[in-house]
């Protein structure tokens, strides 16, 4: 009994030997295509912008976001104050999550 006549399928040499293999062509142009996408910028969950945003634009937004921490201390401070928390432990709160989010904001590439 044959391979071709048994119900199992061919062993793994057999393929190799009676199914063609993909071209060699369209391997390479496989390949080519992985490494074009390699050498393209990475992107993130947000893409990336076409042009980089002028200086006094980003110096604006750092400004805003930069507000936007201050606003968020202050509101985290007064509750904790408004629920009698020691006085140490609110300016540590506040002063962390500032810092925190601080970093978060001046180590973006985005802004």
């Amino acid at each position: 009994m044959t391979s071709s006549e048994s119900s199992e399928p061919p062993a793994r040499d057999e393929r190799e030997l009676t199914e063609p293999g993909p071209e060699p062509a369209s391997r390479e142009a496989r390949a080519a295509e992985r490494e074009a996408r390699r050498q393209g910028r990475p992107q993130g969950m947000v893409p990336g912008r076409e042009r980089r945003r002028s200086g006094i634009e980003r110096g604006f937004m750092r400004f805003i976001a930069t507000g936007g921490i201050v606003g968020i201390g202050v509101a985290l401070g007064a509750l904790l104050v408004g629920q009698d928390v020691a006085g140490w432990i609110v300016g540590l709160a506040v002063a962390t999550t500032s810092v925190v989010l601080a970093a978060l904001l001046w180590s973006s590439r985005q802004l």
